[in-house]
């Protein structure tokens, strides 16, 4: 790739990793519509390393109060909420490190074109506009149990279906068991990185059988995805009550028509 479209799909994947827009519907348009080159997979590394940096560096005082308390309980010295949210987090991480162990190389034969993420991008948009229209948001961070927080871990691993939007489908889900606005996206921000931890880790593995790595460039992809991501993070959290999901509902379906659009162009 060249230098623009490397800096333009490093602000592309910071942007939509935290944003319940999909990614992977984004990824695919450069080339569906231009013709760039696949980013591989060094690339998929570093942008996954930028907005991991973004959403631990954001919430680096709850990490460490997480990880405090959750090491307190493992050693006997009693529970907290913090400590449940450890444990919660940590539940609704398996079911997606599971799924994605047994089903990544189906996933990635069968599902991963076009027709499939036009599909999901506008039929989990409009999941999301449900769950924001009735879901009854009386529910706050410490309402979290065991059984709420599998049921998000579950749609989370429903996200990796290309076009589903991971934060996308685990705010969906929070939305329609009750959460707030606010809950469900610091919840689902927070999910993020065991699996982005996970997920890259795969991945970086996969890159030790790569000869060839361009440093340089891995470098300032994930710089870029780390700023674009974190500032993408704070913007979201600080308008989500007043702006609502429905604008990206309907930004959604418009991608989705779009990617029709491409597909019957072929």
């Amino acid at each position: 790739m060249t230098l623009f479209q490397e800096i333009f799909l490093a602000i592309i994947q910071g942007l939509t990793e935290f944003l319940p827009i999909s990614s992977s519907a984004h990824l695919i348009l450069p080339s569906a519509l231009l013709h760039w080159p696949d980013q591989g997979l060094a690339f998929d590394v570093a942008v996954h390393v930028g907005t991991l940096m973004a959403v631990m560096v954001y919430f680096r005082r709850d990490i460490a109060e997480l990880v405090i308390a959750w090491t307190a309980s493992l050693v006997g010295r009693g529970t907290s909420a913090e400590s449940r949210m450890g444990w919660y987090l940590i539940l609704a991480t398996i079911p997606a490190g599971i799924a994605g162990l047994l089903l990544d190389d189906f996933i990635e034969s069968n599902l991963r074109h076009v027709g499939v993420i036009a599909s999901t991008t506008i039929l989990f948009g409009l999941l999301l506009g449900l769950a924001d229209r009735f879901g009854k948001r009386s529910r706050d961070i410490n309402q979290f149990t065991w059984t709420t927080a599998l049921i998000v871990g579950l749609a989370q691993a429903v996200a990796l279906i290309p076009g589903t939007s991971r934060s996308g489908i685990t705010i969906t889900a929070a939305l329609l068991l009750g959460f707030d606005r606010v809950t469900a996206a610091r919840f689902s921000f927070l999910l993020a990185i065991p699996i982005i931890v996970l997920s890259g880790g795969y991945k970086g593995l996969q890159l030790s059988q790569v000869e060839h790595v361009p440093w340089a460039n891995i470098a300032t992809a994930a710089l870029i995805s780390a700023v674009t991501a974190y500032l993408c993070i704070h913007t979201f959290l600080t308008w989500i009550n007043r702006i609502g999901m429905m604008p990206f509902v309907w930004y959604r379906l418009l991608l989705g028509a779009v990617l029709v659009v491409v597909l019957a162009a072929r």
